[in-house]
């Protein structure tokens, strides 16, 4: 090992260590900024419009936060860096003009001439269109069917709300209501500038599924024209128990931003008062998802407490924290305090599995996940808090862990064997991910803490390894489902699988060795575009950042690296630390939805290069 080097990376950890300690509040909690684009924003002025609740202040505060992300061309992306996205210009567009601003001012006009040049809203997401119809800005017979019938299919049917992925089903079962209502509430102005005229819709061929459903949708839509009443109300009414039963005590559902807003429009519609405790509580929720910044304000699509917080202590453990230290045991408290011990939506595939684990959010008890329960576990073993408080816990997190493994032995985030490749042929999902698949990060992080729990010689423990050798890329690295992108993925994998027992020489982890040491930067870090998601030729490249730096050089350092790779990437960590001890980090890391949804997790770039400095250290000779 450099002693340089080394002299420069305890100095860096030192400062990050302390960065990090000082960004826990008094809870034990750590929670950085979720940060995702600015159709959060446009969808919460709509959401007030349409509920006939607008606020100048807010529409104001908003305005000027969706303004400051105009691209210099006039459009929006969906991460930084990004190209113009016709979404998010769209909607951005209607934001503005809610805020005041008028159709004519330059700024406006260049958006409009982005969206028309990518297609106008005749070329818009299902979602975005939805939004205008809730305006009478687009016709509810140009929209799929969405009827609310679907609540009633039984568990076993094809297409039944539980073949979707959590934050799907989430979704579509309230939209079900909305779109049955037809709803055009004013808008205040009209969107006819931003459409081309121009109506492509593509007829698919019956002979594939894409055309059968398309067949499918002009059927409902008759049915939407005649609905038979009494099956229609009884449709709705179960529609409003499953949303209600959902909400959390924060007013939230799902924690998440979609089902949320879709949530109160579904029950207001219903003739749910505003100032109903479930809508009420609902709204005055969403406010806790307002990130005010002097004179802006933006909207966060999710909140990421626990994850934020475990990985917090594993960094920390990484750096040498003591277990017994203050803030590992309050970091510890509240993880304890956040285990989920009542059934969810898992149930529905697994009724005789006991509850444990942990969710992602403040609260969602109804949707804990594999992920963040891997890491917790991981984290609190890290920590001196009571043995047989986290024992207990512990044990019910492995247990329930066990029973999400899916049958061809991989994990997944939130739901057993949903894999019904169906529902991504339905005309409304176009807006995402809309199944949840095992996944090579997912089971990664579930590989390594089973290792770490003695597990790793288990049956189960041992089909999650082969599940990731079979899942490795031709070229070596592993797809990141859930973060940017196969740097993400053979960063965790590469440390679980040595956990797990592989020899540092397997052909596999040699293999993404090679793909790692290849794809490092010249100046030492590792970076990779969110493009790479649409276009795999340019995996692995991109503009350096801490995050993606610090997934490589855990990795390389899980395999024995020792070489010159591994001292210019803790290098480069070193020269880009700011003198306060975190790093700037503008790029989008983190993944909602492949291609559709990015996230710029704001401890991200503190976390891991600490957990990367941490190791590199701990491994001096």
């Amino acid at each position: 090992m450099n002693a340089k080097i080394e002299a420069a990376a305890a100095e860096a950890l030192g400062r990050a260590r302390d960065r990090l300690l000082a960004l826990q509040d008094e809870r034990g909690v750590w929670k950085g900024e979720l940060e995702t684009n600015v159709t959060m924003d446009a969808e919460d002025l709509m959401l007030r419009q349409f509920l006939d609740i607008p606020d100048r202040g807010i529409a104001a505060r908003a305005g000027n936060w969706v303004r400051s992300q105009q691209r210099p061309d006039g459009g929006w992306s969906i991460y930084h860096g990004g190209d113009d996205d016709l979404n998010a210009t769209i909607e951005a567009w209607v934001a503005l003009r809610l805020a005041g601003d008028p159709p004519d001012a330059a700024h406006m006009k260049r958006a409009q001439e982005v969206a028309l040049d990518l297609g106008g809203i005749e070329r818009s997401r299902v979602f975005t269109r939805i939004w205008l119809a809730l305006f009478g800005q687009w016709s509810w017979d140009d929209l799929p069917a969405l009827p609310p019938e679907v609540i009633l299919l039984p568990k076993w049917f094809p297409l039944n709300i539980y073949d979707f992925a959590s934050w799907a089903r989430q979704t579509i079962v309230p939209l079900c209501v909305v779109a049955s209502y037809r709803p055009a509430r004013s808008l205040g102005f009209e969107t006819h500038v931003l459409r081309t005229g121009m109506r492509r819709e593509e007829k698919l061929p019956l002979s594939s599924w894409g055309g059968r459903f398309q067949a499918l949708d002009r059927f409902l839509h008759m049915h939407e024209r005649h609905p038979i009443g009494p099956l229609r109300s009884a449709s709705r009414k179960l529609c409003a128990e499953w949303i209600l039963r959902r909400q959390e005590s924060d007013g939230c559902f799902g924690g998440i931003q979609p089902p949320w807003v879709y949530s109160i429009m579904a029950l207001h519609l219903m003739g749910y008062p505003l100032d109903h405790p479930a809508i009420a509580k609902a709204i005055s929720g969403l406010e806790t998802f307002a990130v005010e910044d002097r004179d802006l304000r933006r909207l966060e699509a999710c909140q990421s407490p626990v994850w934020d917080t475990c990985l917090a202590l594993v960094a920390l453990r990484d750096a040498g924290v003591a277990p017994d230290h203050p803030a590992m045991l309050s970091g510890a408290r509240y993880l304890l305090d956040e285990e989920v011990r009542v059934q969810g939506d898992w149930a529905v595939r697994r009724p005789d599995l006991a509850p444990g684990g942990w969710a992602f959010e403040f609260q969602n008890d109804n949707y804990p996940d594999v992920d963040d329960t891997a890491e917790v576990i991981l984290a609190l073993r890290g920590t001196a808090a009571d043995r047989e408080e986290v024992d207990g816990a512990v044990q019910r997190a492995v247990d329930w862990t066990f029973g999400m493994q899916c049958a061809d032995g991989g994990f997944a985030a939130f739901d057993v064997d949903n894999t019904r490749g169906l529902c991504e042929e339905l005309p409304f999902c176009d807006f995402g991910e809309v199944i949840d698949p095992p996944s090579a990060d997912v089971t990664a992080h579930t590989l390594e803490m089973l290792a770490a729990e003695g597990l790793a010689d288990d049956p189960r423990a041992v089909r999650a390894r082969d599940w990731l050798l079979r899942a490795q890329e031709p070229d070596g690295s592993w797809f990141g489902r859930w973060g940017a992108n196969y740097i993400y993925g053979t960063g965790a994998v590469v440390p679980a699988l040595i956990d797990a027992g592989l020899p540092a020489d397997h052909p596999s982890i040699r293999h993404a060795v090679r793909w790692l040491l290849d794809h490092q930067a010249e100046d030492g870090g590792w970076g990779e575009d969110l493009r790479s998601y649409d276009d795999p030729r340019i995996a692995g490249t991109g503009t350096p950042t801490p995050s993606q730096t610090a997934w490589a050089l855990l990795a390389l350092l899980a395999a024995g690296e020792r070489g010159g790779a591994v001292e210019r990437g803790i290098g480069w960590l070193v020269e880009h630390q700011r003198a306060d001890g975190n790093w700037d980090e503008e790029p989008f890391t983190g993944t909602g939805f492949p291609g559709d949804f990015y996230i710029r997790y704001h401890m991200y770039r503190l976390n891991f290069p600490v957990m990367a400095l941490g190791r590199y250290l701990a491994r001096r000779t």
